[in-house]
């Protein structure tokens, strides 16, 4: 059975250009069930077609792709963003662990996305805890959370309970307080670019830390957090790290 799929753009040249590039590709595989290029003509198309995929702009002429997630219960499929360059929207995607295509929409990054959305259309998806965490970041809710995606598991954790986090390589190990600590396979890298900057401090190669939970410095070198944890200061990240945690 092909993968029913829906398109919500307002331009119409954006959707002619996806519809071409689904038949092309995958039009042994994709059926462009339908098409909306508003907030009203979205929600009635999924509730009418009952969609497998949707490939959803951000910014619609009468309110966001948020806006009409935020009307469909359940949501049980797969949802690709499309959005122009904006910042605060691919910030919110990616603190939600959502998918993203950016316009002018690059045909190899398009046919990856929708091969992955391929690839996981049988798993479970919890969609509405990731739409959640983007929407409340896209909307500058005081309290910001992040989705943390481990192989068998998802979770949704608010910034201000991450103590620091660490990296090994490509993954990353986030201590968080009063719960397990978490494992995902992200580098630090990575990891800094989602956390709100006036928060996390990169303190070493190695560490982020929350300076919230800062207790002290050192003169050993490291800062000292509450239960006695200790998180490393690199020399070159200093004098960096202690003006933005204690100036």
């Amino acid at each position: 059975m092909k993968i029913k799929t829906l398109i919500i753009d307002d331009e119409a040249g954006i959707r002619n250009d996806l519809k071409e590039m689904l038949q092309e590709h995958f039009g042994e595989t994709v059926l462009v069930a339908g098409e909306a290029s508003n907030v009203t003509e979205g929600i009635a198309q999924i509730k009418n077609l009952n969609p497998d995929l949707i490939l959803l702009d951000i910014h619609l002429g009468n309110g966001t792709g948020f806006d009409i997630l935020a009307e469909i219960e359940p949501k049980n499929f797969h949802v690709i963003f499309i959005t122009g360059f904006d910042d605060n929207a691919i910030k919110a995607i990616k603190v939600g662990a959502l998918d993203y295509i950016l316009k002018p929409v690059d045909e190899d990054e398009f046919i990856e996305a929708i091969e992955k959305a391929i690839a996981v259309k049988n798993q479970e998806n919890p969609l509405d805890k990731l739409i959640e965490v983007s929407q409340d970041f896209f909307e500058g809710v005081k309290e910001k959370r992040i989705i943390l995606k481990t192989s068998d598991a998802v979770y949704a954790v608010y910034e201000k309970n991450i103590l620091y986090c660490r990296s090994d390589g490509n993954y990353t190990t986030f201590y968080i307080k009063d719960s397990e600590k978490v494992m995902i396979s992200k580098p630090l890298k990575k990891i800094e670019e989602l956390l709100s900057p006036e928060l996390f401090i990169r303190c070493h190669h190695s560490y982020i830390v929350n300076k919230k939970h800062v207790i002290k410095y050192d003169k050993s070198g490291v800062l000292m957090l509450a239960s006695d944890i200790k998180v490393p200061v690199s020399n070159r990240r200093k004098l960096y790290a202690l003006e933005k945690i204690f100036g």
